[in-house]
């Protein structure tokens, strides 16, 4: 696991300001193809901002961002590049977008359709299976209306996964669930994370990164604070910060 050529996406010294408000602090990060990173810490700290960087829905101030050992020119790129980009990582939001006026098919397969130039037929195929994958075959008909939370949310990962994406962002999917519905969720991201897709998860959900990320990070500040394999990080935190972290989400410590 130590060939370079295993590292999907990897940042160097990172750095995001909003106005005066410095919002990553020099982010080094790595993760590698079929790997499961989650990052945690307190709300503000910087996981989204820098998720969103990933795949430059917000563009860096400064620092690298390497796609297979290759920089990004992300200061220069044409649209056609930025756009060839984005593909690569299909992105995930706590809320879920869905096109109101396009059934549950239509909006799986407007991406593929229409950026992709998929073939209709083909593209409604591929939809119907992936639809299946997230246990929402029998909704392709349906409105978003009609929808539970929950389903809007697989729709919303339906979308990213007809994209065919190398790596899955995900950005707080669970966080505006009924507390019902986030198993569902969670059962469907193990699931596709046994299957080898590569996932940068942003939780608040700490035994859900516990069981599903081969790593975790945690962010406090704009700073990646500690790192490491998931139970080492939780079992063993080895800064303060991370200690009260844990001990402010999990009341047993």
């Amino acid at each position: 696991m130590n060939d370079q050529k295993s590292v999907e996406i990897e940042t160097r010294n990172l750095k995001k300001s909003f106005g005066g408000l410095a919002v990553l602090h020099g982010v080094d990060f790595s993760v590698r193809r079929d790997q499961v990173q989650a990052l945690i810490g307190p709300s503000g700290s910087g996981k989204s901002t820098f998720l969103r960087c990933l795949n430059l829905l917000e563009f860096p101030d400064s620092g690298e961002i390497l796609w297979k050992g290759t920089p990004v020119n992300y200061l220069r790129m044409r649209p056609a590049e930025l756009s060839r980009h984005r593909r690569k990582m299909g992105m995930v939001f706590q809320h879920f977008h869905l096109f109101p006026h396009r059934t549950v098919l239509e909006n799986v397969i407007e991406g593929p359709v229409q950026v992709l130039a998929t073939p209709l037929r083909r593209a409604r195929d591929e939809g119907m299976a992936i639809l299946e994958r997230v246990g929402l075959l029998e909704k392709a008909s349906a409105w978003p209306e009609q929808l539970s939370g929950g389903q809007k949310q697989r729709v919303a990962i339906a979308r990213a996964l007809a994209m065919n994406p190398e790596v899955l962002l995900l950005d707080e999917v669970t966080s505006a669930l009924d507390v019902e519905m986030v198993s569902g969720i969670n059962e469907l991201l193990t699931g596709l994370a046994a299957s080898g897709m590569t996932m940068v998860v942003v939780t608040h959900d700490i035994g859900f990164a516990r069981r599903v990320a081969d790593r975790i990070c945690f962010f406090d500040e704009g700073r990646i604070v500690e790192s490491g394999i998931s139970a080492d990080l939780l079992e063993r935190p080895e800064s303060p910060r991370l200690l009260d972290f844990l001990s402010s989400v999990d009341g047993s410590r």
